[in-house]
Protein backbone atom coordinates (compact mmCIF):
# COMPACT_ATOMS: atom_id res chain seq x y z
CA UNK A 1 0.00 0.00 0.00
CA UNK A 2 0.93 3.59 -0.82
CA UNK A 3 2.13 5.81 2.61
CA UNK A 4 -0.16 8.74 3.67
CA UNK A 5 2.24 11.03 2.43
CA UNK A 6 2.66 9.31 -1.26
CA UNK A 7 -1.05 8.95 -1.72
CA UNK A 8 -1.34 13.14 -0.71
CA UNK A 9 1.68 13.89 -3.02
CA UNK A 10 -0.56 12.11 -5.38
CA UNK A 11 -3.97 14.35 -4.90
CA UNK A 12 -1.65 17.10 -4.70
CA UNK A 13 -0.62 16.69 -8.32
CA UNK A 14 -2.48 19.18 -10.28
CA UNK A 15 -5.10 17.88 -12.98
CA UNK A 16 -4.53 17.94 -16.41
CA UNK A 17 -1.51 20.49 -16.08
CA UNK A 18 0.58 20.93 -18.95
CA UNK A 19 3.29 19.37 -18.96
CA UNK A 20 5.81 20.18 -15.77
CA UNK A 21 9.32 20.79 -15.38
CA UNK A 22 10.15 17.89 -12.96
CA UNK A 23 8.04 15.21 -15.39
CA UNK A 24 10.16 16.15 -18.44
CA UNK A 25 13.07 14.20 -17.27
CA UNK A 26 11.58 10.71 -16.23
CA UNK A 27 9.75 10.85 -19.50
CA UNK A 28 12.92 11.37 -21.19
CA UNK A 29 14.58 8.61 -19.17
CA UNK A 30 10.81 6.37 -19.79
CA UNK A 31 11.27 6.86 -23.49
CA UNK A 32 15.17 5.90 -23.65
CA UNK A 33 14.44 2.59 -22.34
CA UNK A 34 10.88 1.80 -23.66
CA UNK A 35 10.69 3.24 -27.31
CA UNK A 36 13.42 1.67 -29.32
CA UNK A 37 12.98 -1.50 -27.65
CA UNK A 38 8.84 -1.38 -28.59
CA UNK A 39 9.79 0.03 -32.36
CA UNK A 40 12.17 -3.34 -33.07
CA UNK A 41 9.54 -5.10 -31.90
CA UNK A 42 6.75 -3.59 -34.14
CA UNK A 43 9.12 -3.79 -36.87
CA UNK A 44 9.36 -7.48 -36.98
CA UNK A 45 5.75 -7.24 -36.16
CA UNK A 46 4.72 -5.61 -39.14
CA UNK A 47 7.19 -7.09 -40.95
CA UNK A 48 5.74 -10.74 -40.19
CA UNK A 49 2.25 -9.17 -41.65
CA UNK A 50 3.31 -7.73 -44.75
CA UNK A 51 6.04 -10.19 -45.83
CA UNK A 52 3.57 -12.51 -47.97
CA UNK A 53 2.85 -9.78 -50.43
CA UNK A 54 6.49 -9.89 -51.27
CA UNK A 55 6.53 -13.80 -50.72
CA UNK A 56 3.62 -14.44 -53.23
CA UNK A 57 6.27 -12.71 -55.59
CA UNK A 58 7.19 -16.54 -56.11
CA UNK A 59 4.48 -18.30 -53.89
CA UNK A 60 1.71 -18.25 -55.76
CA UNK A 61 3.49 -19.66 -58.84
CA UNK A 62 5.27 -22.92 -56.57
CA UNK A 63 1.95 -23.40 -54.58
CA UNK A 64 -0.98 -22.77 -58.00
CA UNK A 65 -2.71 -20.36 -55.76
CA UNK A 66 -4.96 -18.36 -57.63
CA UNK A 67 -5.04 -14.33 -56.80
CA UNK A 68 -8.15 -15.07 -55.26
CA UNK A 69 -6.63 -17.50 -53.31
CA UNK A 70 -4.16 -15.66 -52.08
CA UNK A 71 -6.07 -12.25 -51.55
CA UNK A 72 -8.25 -14.93 -49.03
CA UNK A 73 -5.12 -16.01 -47.04
CA UNK A 74 -4.75 -12.45 -46.09
CA UNK A 75 -7.87 -11.68 -45.88
CA UNK A 76 -8.44 -14.66 -43.14
CA UNK A 77 -5.28 -13.39 -41.56
CA UNK A 78 -6.95 -9.70 -40.74
CA UNK A 79 -10.44 -12.11 -39.78
CA UNK A 80 -8.25 -13.80 -37.02
CA UNK A 81 -6.79 -10.87 -36.05
CA UNK A 82 -9.92 -8.62 -35.62
CA UNK A 83 -11.44 -11.54 -33.37
CA UNK A 84 -8.84 -12.10 -30.70
CA UNK A 85 -7.87 -8.76 -30.52
CA UNK A 86 -10.47 -7.76 -27.46
CA UNK A 87 -9.35 -10.82 -25.44
CA UNK A 88 -5.48 -9.98 -25.97
CA UNK A 89 -6.21 -6.73 -24.25
CA UNK A 90 -8.35 -8.22 -21.62
CA UNK A 91 -5.61 -11.04 -20.79
CA UNK A 92 -2.70 -8.64 -21.08
CA UNK A 93 -4.69 -6.13 -18.66
CA UNK A 94 -4.84 -9.45 -15.95
CA UNK A 95 -1.55 -10.98 -15.99
CA UNK A 96 1.03 -8.02 -17.10
CA UNK A 97 2.49 -6.89 -20.26
CA UNK A 98 5.95 -8.43 -19.48
CA UNK A 99 4.44 -12.20 -19.90
CA UNK A 100 1.58 -11.48 -22.50
CA UNK A 101 3.71 -9.77 -24.97
CA UNK A 102 6.56 -11.83 -24.93
CA UNK A 103 4.30 -15.18 -24.91
CA UNK A 104 2.57 -13.78 -28.06
CA UNK A 105 5.67 -12.96 -29.86
CA UNK A 106 7.22 -16.51 -29.12
CA UNK A 107 3.51 -17.75 -30.27
CA UNK A 108 3.72 -15.70 -33.93
CA UNK A 109 7.20 -15.87 -34.67
CA UNK A 110 6.87 -19.61 -34.65
CA UNK A 111 3.49 -19.65 -36.78
CA UNK A 112 4.81 -16.87 -39.07
CA UNK A 113 8.17 -19.28 -39.66
CA UNK A 114 5.79 -22.43 -40.00
CA UNK A 115 4.38 -20.69 -43.24
CA UNK A 116 7.64 -21.96 -45.09
CA UNK A 117 5.83 -25.88 -44.64
CA UNK A 118 2.68 -24.57 -46.83
CA UNK A 119 1.66 -26.64 -49.35
CA UNK A 120 -1.26 -25.95 -50.43
CA UNK A 121 -3.92 -23.47 -50.77
CA UNK A 122 -5.65 -24.87 -47.54
CA UNK A 123 -2.44 -25.13 -45.61
CA UNK A 124 -1.72 -21.51 -46.44
CA UNK A 125 -5.06 -20.68 -44.45
CA UNK A 126 -4.82 -22.23 -41.82
CA UNK A 127 -1.10 -21.22 -41.10
CA UNK A 128 -1.79 -17.35 -41.68
CA UNK A 129 -5.18 -17.36 -39.16
CA UNK A 130 -2.36 -18.84 -36.76
CA UNK A 131 -0.34 -16.04 -37.48
CA UNK A 132 -3.56 -13.87 -37.22
CA UNK A 133 -4.42 -15.13 -33.89
CA UNK A 134 -1.48 -14.46 -32.29
CA UNK A 135 -0.65 -11.45 -33.70
CA UNK A 136 -3.61 -9.89 -32.91
CA UNK A 137 -3.07 -8.75 -29.36
CA UNK A 138 0.32 -6.97 -30.19
CA UNK A 139 -0.82 -3.77 -31.28
CA UNK A 140 -3.57 -2.74 -28.54
CA UNK A 141 -1.83 -4.31 -26.15
CA UNK A 142 1.15 -1.97 -26.99
CA UNK A 143 -1.17 1.09 -27.26
CA UNK A 144 -2.39 0.31 -24.11
CA UNK A 145 0.79 -0.09 -22.58
CA UNK A 146 2.21 3.23 -23.19
CA UNK A 147 -0.64 4.40 -21.06
CA UNK A 148 0.93 2.96 -18.20
CA UNK A 149 4.20 5.10 -18.48
CA UNK A 150 3.55 8.45 -20.35
CA UNK A 151 0.72 11.01 -19.69
CA UNK A 152 -1.54 11.82 -22.49
CA UNK A 153 0.79 15.38 -22.44
CA UNK A 154 3.48 13.27 -23.79
CA UNK A 155 1.53 10.59 -25.48
CA UNK A 156 1.39 11.50 -29.29
CA UNK A 157 5.56 11.95 -29.73
CA UNK A 158 5.64 8.39 -28.07
CA UNK A 159 3.21 7.00 -30.61
CA UNK A 160 5.05 8.63 -33.96
CA UNK A 161 8.32 7.48 -32.38
CA UNK A 162 6.80 3.44 -32.03
CA UNK A 163 4.63 3.88 -35.03
CA UNK A 164 6.91 4.74 -37.34
CA UNK A 165 8.02 1.26 -37.41
CA UNK A 166 5.30 0.59 -40.18
CA UNK A 167 6.87 3.07 -42.48
CA UNK A 168 10.40 1.70 -41.80
CA UNK A 169 9.63 -1.32 -42.37
CA UNK A 170 7.58 -1.22 -45.36
CA UNK A 171 10.60 0.68 -46.68
CA UNK A 172 13.35 -1.45 -45.38
CA UNK A 173 11.08 -4.65 -45.59
CA UNK A 174 10.81 -4.36 -49.48
CA UNK A 175 14.83 -4.39 -50.18
CA UNK A 176 15.22 -7.05 -47.03
CA UNK A 177 12.73 -9.26 -49.02
CA UNK A 178 13.90 -9.07 -52.07
CA UNK A 179 17.36 -9.97 -51.53
CA UNK A 180 16.03 -12.88 -49.25
CA UNK A 181 14.33 -13.78 -52.18
CA UNK A 182 17.48 -14.10 -54.01
CA UNK A 183 18.35 -17.04 -52.22
CA UNK A 184 16.10 -19.84 -53.99
CA UNK A 185 17.33 -23.07 -54.14
CA UNK A 186 20.18 -22.38 -51.48
CA UNK A 187 20.15 -25.80 -48.98
CA UNK A 188 16.68 -26.69 -51.32
CA UNK A 189 14.45 -24.41 -50.22
CA UNK A 190 12.56 -21.92 -52.53
CA UNK A 191 13.01 -17.98 -52.06
CA UNK A 192 10.00 -17.76 -50.35
CA UNK A 193 10.47 -20.25 -47.54
CA UNK A 194 14.05 -18.69 -46.73
CA UNK A 195 11.91 -15.17 -46.36
CA UNK A 196 9.51 -16.82 -43.39
CA UNK A 197 12.47 -18.53 -41.77
CA UNK A 198 14.71 -15.39 -41.97
CA UNK A 199 11.25 -12.62 -40.96
CA UNK A 200 9.96 -15.17 -38.41
CA UNK A 201 12.23 -16.74 -36.16
CA UNK A 202 13.39 -12.84 -34.59
CA UNK A 203 10.00 -12.55 -33.34
CA UNK A 204 10.39 -15.40 -31.53
CA UNK A 205 13.98 -14.48 -29.84
CA UNK A 206 12.79 -11.13 -29.63
CA UNK A 207 9.49 -12.21 -27.40
CA UNK A 208 12.22 -14.38 -24.98
CA UNK A 209 13.91 -10.97 -24.65
CA UNK A 210 10.27 -9.63 -23.98
CA UNK A 211 10.54 -11.47 -20.82
CA UNK A 212 14.16 -9.93 -19.52
CA UNK A 213 13.24 -6.25 -20.44
CA UNK A 214 10.11 -5.28 -19.59
CA UNK A 215 8.24 -4.27 -16.89
CA UNK A 216 4.62 -4.60 -16.45
CA UNK A 217 4.90 -0.86 -15.20
CA UNK A 218 6.53 2.28 -13.88
CA UNK A 219 6.22 0.60 -9.90
CA UNK A 220 7.92 -2.53 -11.46
CA UNK A 221 10.94 -0.25 -13.20
CA UNK A 222 13.95 -0.96 -11.12
CA UNK A 223 15.81 1.50 -13.58
CA UNK A 224 13.72 4.07 -12.27
CA UNK A 225 14.77 5.60 -8.44
CA UNK A 226 11.95 6.53 -6.29
CA UNK A 227 11.57 9.96 -6.84
CA UNK A 228 11.30 9.24 -11.04
CA UNK A 229 8.65 6.79 -9.87
CA UNK A 230 6.66 9.73 -7.43
CA UNK A 231 6.85 11.86 -10.05
CA UNK A 232 5.73 9.69 -12.59
CA UNK A 233 2.55 8.39 -10.60
CA UNK A 234 1.63 12.07 -9.74
CA UNK A 235 1.25 12.54 -13.30
CA UNK A 236 -0.57 9.46 -14.46
CA UNK A 237 -2.74 10.19 -10.96
CA UNK A 238 -3.84 13.18 -12.26
CA UNK A 239 -5.14 11.93 -15.32
CA UNK A 240 -6.50 8.80 -13.66
CA UNK A 241 -8.69 11.79 -11.43
CA UNK A 242 -10.30 12.27 -14.69
CA UNK A 243 -10.90 9.01 -15.45
CA UNK A 244 -12.58 8.42 -12.20
CA UNK A 245 -14.78 11.64 -13.44
CA UNK A 246 -15.72 9.57 -16.56
CA UNK A 247 -16.49 6.70 -14.96
CA UNK A 248 -18.80 8.29 -12.39
CA UNK A 249 -21.04 9.95 -15.61
CA UNK A 250 -20.90 6.31 -17.20
CA UNK A 251 -21.19 4.19 -14.32
CA UNK A 252 -25.10 3.33 -14.10
CA UNK A 253 -24.66 1.47 -17.57
CA UNK A 254 -21.84 -0.21 -17.14
CA UNK A 255 -18.57 -0.86 -19.20
CA UNK A 256 -20.76 -2.88 -21.78
CA UNK A 257 -22.81 0.52 -21.95
CA UNK A 258 -19.57 2.15 -22.08
CA UNK A 259 -18.01 0.59 -24.88
CA UNK A 260 -21.01 0.90 -26.96
CA UNK A 261 -21.50 4.42 -25.94
CA UNK A 262 -22.29 7.23 -28.76
CA UNK A 263 -18.81 8.65 -28.32
CA UNK A 264 -17.03 4.93 -28.74
CA UNK A 265 -19.30 4.67 -31.87
CA UNK A 266 -17.83 7.77 -33.08
CA UNK A 267 -13.88 7.39 -32.39
CA UNK A 268 -14.22 3.40 -34.24
CA UNK A 269 -16.08 5.17 -37.25
CA UNK A 270 -13.24 7.22 -37.53
CA UNK A 271 -10.57 4.94 -36.67
CA UNK A 272 -12.28 2.53 -40.09
CA UNK A 273 -12.26 5.38 -42.51
CA UNK A 274 -8.62 6.71 -41.30
CA UNK A 275 -7.28 2.73 -41.71
CA UNK A 276 -9.16 2.33 -44.77
CA UNK A 277 -6.17 4.38 -46.15
CA UNK A 278 -3.19 2.76 -43.99
CA UNK A 279 -4.02 -0.35 -46.00
CA UNK A 280 -4.49 1.26 -49.18
CA UNK A 281 -0.39 2.36 -49.35
CA UNK A 282 0.47 -0.90 -47.43
CA UNK A 283 -1.37 -3.13 -49.93
CA UNK A 284 -1.64 -1.06 -53.06
CA UNK A 285 1.48 1.59 -53.17
CA UNK A 286 3.47 -0.59 -55.53
CA UNK A 287 1.15 -1.47 -57.91
CA UNK A 288 -0.10 2.54 -58.12
CA UNK A 289 3.78 3.57 -58.78
CA UNK A 290 3.99 1.11 -61.41
CA UNK A 291 1.31 2.42 -63.29
CA UNK A 292 2.77 5.59 -63.61
CA UNK A 293 5.39 3.97 -65.88
CA UNK A 294 4.85 0.42 -67.45
CA UNK A 295 8.01 -0.01 -68.63
CA UNK A 296 9.84 0.43 -65.11
CA UNK A 297 11.66 -2.16 -63.43
CA UNK A 298 10.90 -4.14 -60.27
CA UNK A 299 14.26 -2.40 -58.58
CA UNK A 300 12.75 0.71 -59.58
CA UNK A 301 9.25 0.46 -58.15
CA UNK A 302 10.80 -0.60 -54.87
CA UNK A 303 12.87 2.16 -54.70
CA UNK A 304 10.19 4.54 -55.67
CA UNK A 305 7.98 3.31 -53.05
CA UNK A 306 10.01 3.57 -50.35
CA UNK A 307 10.36 7.75 -51.14
CA UNK A 308 6.40 8.16 -49.87
CA UNK A 309 7.33 5.88 -46.56
CA UNK A 310 10.48 8.09 -46.05
CA UNK A 311 8.27 11.24 -46.00
CA UNK A 312 6.16 9.76 -43.63
CA UNK A 313 8.48 9.33 -41.11
CA UNK A 314 9.56 12.27 -40.87
CA UNK A 315 6.17 13.78 -40.76
CA UNK A 316 5.35 11.93 -38.22
CA UNK A 317 8.29 13.18 -35.37
CA UNK A 318 7.60 16.71 -36.33
CA UNK A 319 3.73 16.38 -36.05
CA UNK A 320 3.79 14.65 -33.33
CA UNK A 321 6.34 16.71 -31.57
CA UNK A 322 4.02 19.61 -32.77
CA UNK A 323 0.48 18.20 -31.06
CA UNK A 324 2.35 17.74 -27.64
CA UNK A 325 3.79 21.29 -27.86
CA UNK A 326 0.61 22.66 -28.55
CA UNK A 327 -1.18 20.36 -26.22
CA UNK A 328 -4.16 20.22 -29.34
CA UNK A 329 -5.58 16.74 -30.84
CA UNK A 330 -8.54 17.57 -32.89
CA UNK A 331 -6.81 19.25 -35.43
CA UNK A 332 -3.75 18.04 -35.47
CA UNK A 333 -5.49 14.46 -36.49
CA UNK A 334 -8.08 16.23 -39.00
CA UNK A 335 -5.35 18.23 -40.81
CA UNK A 336 -3.43 15.39 -41.84
CA UNK A 337 -6.39 12.94 -42.96
CA UNK A 338 -7.66 16.05 -45.03
CA UNK A 339 -3.94 15.74 -46.62
CA UNK A 340 -3.74 12.57 -47.29
CA UNK A 341 -7.64 12.59 -49.20
CA UNK A 342 -5.90 15.73 -51.21
CA UNK A 343 -3.13 13.14 -52.17
CA UNK A 344 -5.25 10.16 -53.29
CA UNK A 345 -7.30 12.98 -55.31
CA UNK A 346 -4.01 14.43 -57.29
CA UNK A 347 -3.21 10.45 -57.53
CA UNK A 348 -6.36 9.54 -59.49
CA UNK A 349 -6.61 12.70 -61.55
CA UNK A 350 -3.31 13.81 -62.27
CA UNK A 351 -1.76 12.86 -66.14
CA UNK A 352 1.47 14.49 -64.67
CA UNK A 353 3.67 11.26 -62.83
CA UNK A 354 5.56 13.59 -60.35
CA UNK A 355 2.10 15.22 -59.19
CA UNK A 356 1.11 11.51 -58.88
CA UNK A 357 3.93 10.63 -56.78
CA UNK A 358 3.33 14.09 -54.86
CA UNK A 359 -0.08 12.11 -54.00
CA UNK A 360 0.83 9.05 -52.83
CA UNK A 361 3.74 10.72 -50.26
CA UNK A 362 0.56 13.26 -48.74
CA UNK A 363 -2.00 10.22 -48.58
CA UNK A 364 1.38 8.06 -47.13
CA UNK A 365 2.23 11.05 -44.45
CA UNK A 366 -0.83 12.50 -43.53
CA UNK A 367 -2.51 8.88 -42.77
CA UNK A 368 0.44 7.61 -40.82
CA UNK A 369 0.81 10.47 -38.92
CA UNK A 370 -3.32 10.99 -38.08
CA UNK A 371 -2.99 7.21 -36.82
CA UNK A 372 -0.09 8.55 -34.43
CA UNK A 373 -2.08 11.56 -33.42
CA UNK A 374 -5.36 9.32 -33.12
CA UNK A 375 -4.54 7.14 -30.67
CA UNK A 376 -3.63 9.74 -28.11
CA UNK A 377 -7.69 9.97 -27.94
CA UNK A 378 -9.75 7.70 -27.23
CA UNK A 379 -8.76 7.04 -23.45
CA UNK A 380 -10.31 10.58 -22.60
CA UNK A 381 -13.71 8.73 -23.98
CA UNK A 382 -13.14 5.84 -21.94
CA UNK A 383 -12.76 4.95 -18.00
CA UNK A 384 -9.72 3.36 -16.56
CA UNK A 385 -11.84 -0.29 -16.59
CA UNK A 386 -13.37 0.10 -20.17
CA UNK A 387 -9.72 0.95 -21.19
CA UNK A 388 -8.52 -2.41 -22.36
CA UNK A 389 -11.38 -2.95 -23.97
CA UNK A 390 -12.11 -0.09 -25.30
CA UNK A 391 -8.72 0.17 -27.34
CA UNK A 392 -9.41 -3.15 -28.31
CA UNK A 393 -12.56 -2.43 -29.81
CA UNK A 394 -11.66 0.42 -31.94
CA UNK A 395 -8.52 -1.03 -32.95
CA UNK A 396 -10.45 -4.32 -33.95
CA UNK A 397 -13.32 -1.81 -36.02
CA UNK A 398 -10.19 -0.31 -38.06
CA UNK A 399 -8.90 -3.18 -39.13
CA UNK A 400 -12.37 -4.73 -40.73
CA UNK A 401 -11.14 -1.33 -43.07
CA UNK A 402 -7.67 -3.38 -43.50
CA UNK A 403 -9.74 -6.95 -44.26
CA UNK A 404 -12.57 -4.94 -46.38
CA UNK A 405 -10.10 -3.25 -48.60
CA UNK A 406 -8.15 -5.44 -50.84
CA UNK A 407 -11.60 -6.70 -51.66
CA UNK A 408 -13.44 -3.15 -52.72
CA UNK A 409 -10.02 -1.65 -54.47
CA UNK A 410 -9.47 -5.04 -56.31
CA UNK A 411 -13.15 -5.26 -57.53
CA UNK A 412 -13.38 -1.55 -58.32
CA UNK A 413 -9.47 -1.96 -60.53
CA UNK A 414 -10.76 -5.17 -62.31
CA UNK A 415 -14.31 -3.16 -63.17
CA UNK A 416 -12.95 -0.09 -64.02
CA UNK A 417 -9.19 -0.97 -64.97
CA UNK A 418 -7.82 2.29 -63.52
CA UNK A 419 -6.95 3.05 -59.70
CA UNK A 420 -8.76 5.92 -59.86
CA UNK A 421 -12.06 4.78 -58.21
CA UNK A 422 -10.17 2.81 -55.79
CA UNK A 423 -8.32 6.48 -54.76
CA UNK A 424 -11.04 8.26 -54.52
CA UNK A 425 -13.37 5.62 -52.52
CA UNK A 426 -10.61 6.01 -50.13
CA UNK A 427 -10.28 9.76 -50.37
CA UNK A 428 -14.22 9.80 -49.62
CA UNK A 429 -13.79 7.63 -46.47
CA UNK A 430 -11.15 9.66 -45.24
CA UNK A 431 -13.55 13.13 -45.56
CA UNK A 432 -16.02 11.05 -43.60
CA UNK A 433 -14.05 10.34 -40.97
CA UNK A 434 -12.88 13.89 -40.42
CA UNK A 435 -16.46 14.72 -40.31
CA UNK A 436 -16.89 11.99 -37.20
CA UNK A 437 -13.40 13.35 -35.59
CA UNK A 438 -15.34 16.94 -35.57
CA UNK A 439 -17.82 15.74 -33.06
CA UNK A 440 -15.44 14.16 -30.93
CA UNK A 441 -14.34 15.21 -27.30
CA UNK A 442 -10.84 15.21 -27.78
CA UNK A 443 -9.37 18.45 -26.27
CA UNK A 444 -11.43 18.31 -22.94
CA UNK A 445 -8.91 17.65 -20.97
CA UNK A 446 -6.52 20.02 -23.01
CA UNK A 447 -8.40 23.17 -22.60
CA UNK A 448 -8.02 23.55 -18.76
CA UNK A 449 -4.09 23.52 -19.38
CA UNK A 450 -4.59 26.44 -22.23
CA UNK A 451 -6.78 28.28 -19.65
CA UNK A 452 -3.66 27.86 -17.25
CA UNK A 453 -1.10 28.61 -19.30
Amino acid sequence: MESSSQAGALHAAPAATAPQTHEQPVIAKVSRHLLWFLFVLFFFSFLDRINIGFAGLTMMKDLGLTSTQFGLATTLFYVAYIAFGIPGNVVLARIGARKWIGTIMIAWGIASTATMFASSPGTLYVLRVLVGVTEAGFLPGILLYLTYWFPAAYRARANALFMIAMPVTAAVGSALSGFILGLDGTMGLKGWQWLFLLEGLPSAILGLAVYAYLDDGPQQARWLDDEEKRALAAALAAEHRQDVAVQTKSGAQGIVGELLSPVVVKFAIAYFCLVNTLAMVAVWTPLIVKSFSADASNRTIGLLAAIPQICTIVAMIWWGRRSDRRQERKWHLMIPMLFSAAGWLCTAYSANPAVRMLGVCLASAGSYTAMSIFWTTPDHALSFRARAIGIAVINATGNISSALNPLIVGWLKDATHSFSSGLLYSAVLLVIGVIVVTLLPMDKREAPRTRAA
